[in-house]
């Protein structure tokens, strides 16, 4: 009887200590910074280098713009939230976060199990990589997971979002999730809480099961070349084994311990490292390791800075002219 609607949300954040909210304030930005221009930086790469035009770095192309995407769904409202005395989202805001998080991290899964097929094929069939990895299949490869995921995450939101919030508004977290929205709820969250195991443990083993039989076959290719062959098939993967290993195991860690062992603040730095930091390591990961990627960044320096000397020059000329 005595129930009050609720329309926005307090995000009680990473800290409560005023202290250290600047702090943490100038090293997320910086992260951000780092992973915006990481992230749409490789994107460009991939578009203006016309040897990264196949289907590795169209893949890398699109986790890269999912990684933009996820952190850009959570992080600048977390800075807002720094400086500000009360950290309030309002429903729908809140709704909106709710179904980018799910929707990305979900199409990150399968982005990452697509790469790893993708090198399975690039190392199991190299004379006929260009043929069986076609434009049309790469984009049935990444169109999939985008439908799917924005489809789960839509049915997810709708439903988390229906339920009624009336005994309290106040989110220990640093952005909308459902798991800490429904502790909110007064309504009968069982059916909710089976979704999200159901859906999570699917997509994730499903994922994972085909990272792991990608793998699989990728080492029984490997073992069968020579000692340069198997250095050159291991290299073309290694990257890509760095960040399934970031990314799953994080996620292993936060989903699968024993909830007694499990505290609030664990579970929010856990949560750090896949919506924040991660997006900003992917970048990184896939730049510094990569030959071909190192190689078109200085190609496209090297071409700028020849610009520069060629403008320079006319300009002198045309000085000397005057």
């Amino acid at each position: 009887m005595n129930r009050q609607i609720v329309t926005e949300f307090i995000l009680l954040g990473l800290t409560t200590h005023p202290e250290w909210k600047i702090v943490l304030f100038v090293i997320f930005l910086i992260i951000y910074s780092v992973s915006v221009v990481g992230n749409l930086g490789l994107i460009l790469l991939i578009q203006v280098s016309s040897h990264l035009h196949t289907p590795m770095y169209f893949f890398l192309s699109h986790l890269a713009f999912v990684d933009f995407c996820l952190t850009s769904a959570i992080t600048p409202n977390m800075l807002v939230n720094f400086v500000q005395e009360i950290n309030v989202i309002s429903f729908h805001a809140c709704a909106i976060q709710v179904y980018c998080f799910i929707s990305f991290e979900t199409i990150e899964l399968f982005i990452l199990a697509v790469m790893a097929y993708d090198r399975y094929v690039a190392i199991g069939n190299p004379l006929l990589y260009t043929v069986a990895m076609s434009g049309k299949l790469c984009w049935q490869l990444v169109m999939v997971p985008y439908v799917y995921c924005s489809s789960i995450a839509v049915l997810q939101t709708i439903i988390t979002f229906q339920f009624s919030y009336c005994a309290s508004n106040v989110i220990n977290h640093f952005y909308c999730d459902d798991v800490p929205l429904l502790a909110l709820s007064c309504s009968d969250t069982h059916v909710k809480e089976i979704l999200i195991f159901a859906f999570a443990g699917f997509d994730l083993i499903c994922s994972l099961l085909i990272v792991i039989i990608s793998y699989v076959f990728i080492i029984v290719a490997i073992l069968i070349r020579s000692t340069e062959g198997k250095l050159k098939a291991f290299s073309t993967c290694s990257s890509h084994m760095v960040a399934v290993t970031i990314f799953y195991g994080t996620l292993i860690f936060m989903y699968l311990q024993p909830h007694s062992k499990q505290s609030l603040d664990t579970d929010k730095m856990t949560s750090v490292f896949y919506t924040i930091v991660i997006p900003m390591l992917n970048p990184l990961i896939y730049s510094l390791r990569n030959k071909e990627v190192k190689e078109a960044v200085t190609k496209i320096l090297e071409n700028s800075c020849g610009r520069i000397k060629e403008d320079w020059k006319e300009e002198r000329k045309d000085g000397r002219k005057e």
